[in-house]
């Protein structure tokens, strides 16, 4: 383990040492023995002394602790069911009340960025922060030609933290699959890989710029979601300009009331938002906890969402789009045996488990929760569930799939502050069926027929040119298949390997036998046992290394 990684776990525990959250040294193991070090520290004492409240200590260390785990600590604020209230008041604060950092860096960023004074690139500037968030920060701002916008910077020093932190979470994932009972199954190091592409994207202002621009146009002409303008001249890779938007946090219940705004149809409107996304876009905003959504009220009673930060966004490949909305449909109307069917033929689970053990498993978990409102139901409780019966299944964990769970988590957890008695299944049952017919209607069919038809025709021009060069090469006998197999190469490298010791075997085992020989002849006696010793050493040596 590098030594940075090491110094790193110090610090970690230093900090859970100081904010008085022991509890979870002694749950983790990490370093357990060297929390004593910290208790002896002076500084500990007096900064233990001034600690406040358990949720305040909590979100203060993970403050401190930067950005991978603040990311942490906004995910899970939105699950105020699974949380004490204190600890989901302290955590929620997280989603738009972090730390800023000075404004004037912030303009010296933005000056930076532009190569020129940030007076000749807006008509005003505000150098407070409106907002400050874990990986950025934003500004007010007026341009030259009167357009209300807001300014986002990418935090001064934060890819350095976030690439540490990283490496300890590759080093502890690794550590994770090689000694953990169930490492091969949960696929730490994959989940980390798949972590790591998403935040490093989130650092690339430009390609949030481009993911604001796909998601406005996917939702041109709806009145479900608002999606700002974005101002391409005055984009970088670090700065971001959009347009400001005026609307209420979806998270100040108490505003949205006063104003008249139809809660139980903004609710619906999430579920909507949700699903028109990943099944009818394949394009889903994955980072939707409340400090990022505003509700604008020309029509109260037709409320509208708007969404900003758009650093983090999800898709599916069509393989996984097809498996997961055939679950969800088959969970809707209780076909757990189409359920287990389809994790089977998915290859979330191995191809040798057994259809009726799935399916009852699975039945067992889901039946449940239907027919309940979103109040009495946790989907939390019930992955905690599924996950269990994964286990049984030896169900794979899916990397590809984590952005949309914890999205989907997020949802629920939206839904259920806005409009607890949401019924989550009516709400999504006739959006999931209606892209189902869409996808096998023959319209949808003659479109993609029609998208797929240049290269189907150019397959078809290229195929006499392809079938001489084939001809040719196979009739001067250069034709080469080239078969590729996975492990192919290891198994290869161990057919060596095994050769190599058998050779060793029979030439050590000759050797002795020669001098056994050699010996039981009445020849010169040194030689044979110098002879049979080596080679009985060289027959231990080659089963040793085997």
């Amino acid at each position: 383990m590098r030594i940075r990684v090491i110094g790193r776990l110090l610090q970690i525990q230093r900090v859970l040492v100081r904010h008085r959250l022991d509890e979870v040294i002694l749950a983790t193991h990490l370093f357990r023995p060297l929390r004593y070090m910290f208790y002896l520290s002076p500084a500990t004492w007096f900064e233990r002394g001034r600690a406040g409240s358990r949720g305040e200590r909590i979100r203060l260390a993970l403050e401190e602790l930067g950005p991978v785990f603040m990311k942490f600590g906004q995910a899970v604020s939105t699950r105020r069911d699974l949380l004490p209230p204190d600890i989901a008041d302290e955590l929620e604060k997280l989603q738009d009340r972090v730390p800023p950092f000075p404004g004037s860096e912030a303009r010296a960023i933005i000056e930076k960025a532009y190569g020129q004074p940030i007076s000749e690139a807006f008509a005003q500037f505000d150098e407070v922060p409106l907002a400050a968030a874990t990986i950025a920060q934003v500004h007010t701002a007026k341009l030259r030609s009167g357009e209300d916008v807001v300014v986002k910077v990418v935090r001064p020093g934060v890819r350095g933290r976030i690439e540490r932190d990283l490496e300890v979470m590759h080093t502890l994932a690794r550590l994770a699959h090689d000694y953990a009972r169930e490492g091969y199954r949960l696929r730490p190091t994959e989940v980390v890989d798949e972590y790591e592409k998403t935040i490093i994207d989130e650092l690339d202002l430009m390609r949030e710029t481009a993911n604001a621009a796909q998601l406005k146009r996917n939702f041109t002409g709806s009145d479900l979601l608002y999606v700002p303008e974005v101002h391409w001249d005055y984009c970088r890779s670090n700065v971001m300009v959009m347009e400001q938007i005026h609307g209420v946090l979806v998270s100040d219940l108490d505003e949205l009331r006063r104003r008249g705004a139809n809660i139980q149809r903004l609710a619906e409107n999430g579920v909507e938002i949700f699903f028109t996304q990943v099944f009818r876009h394949n394009f889903f905003h994955a980072d939707m906890h409340p400090g990022n959504i505003f509700v604008r009220l020309e029509d109260p009673d037709h409320p509208q969402y708007a969404a900003v930060d758009f650093g983090i966004v999800g898709s599916l490949d069509a393989r996984d789009q097809h498996y997961l909305a055939e679950n969800f449909l088959a969970f809707f109307e209780h076909d757990y045996n189409r359920v287990a069917r389809l994790h089977i033929d998915s290859g979330w689970v191995p191809a040798d488990t057994r259809t009726d053990e799935l399916e009852a498993a699975v039945r067992t978990v889901c039946e449940p929760i239907f027919n309940k409102p979103l109040a009495e139901i946790s989907f939390g409780q019930v992955l905690l569930r599924v996950f269990e019966t994964a286990r049984r299944f030896d169900m794979e964990v899916q990397p590809q799939l984590i952005l949309l769970q914890k999205t989907l988590l997020q949802i629920e957890g939206l839904g259920r502050q806005l409009y607890p008695e949401l019924d989550l299944w009516k709400t999504a049952r006739p959006i999931l069926r209606e892209w189902a017919d869409e996808r096998l209607s023959g319209r949808t069919l003659a479109q993609d027929l029609r998208r797929q038809l240049p290269d189907v025709s150019e397959s078809i021009r290229m195929l006499p040119q392809v079938l001489q060069q084939i001809v040719q090469r196979a009739s001067e006998g250069r034709l080469r298949l080239k078969v590729e197999q996975a492990g192919i190469d290891e198994l290869r490298r161990e057919l060596r390997s095994s050769a190599r010791r058998r050779d060793s075997t029979i030439v050590a085992a000759a050797a002795m036998l020669g001098g056994i020989v050699w010996l039981a002849v009445g020849a010169a006696p040194l030689p044979g046992i110098v002879l049979a010793g080596a080679g009985l050493l060289g027959v231990v040596l080659a089963r040793a290394t085997g």
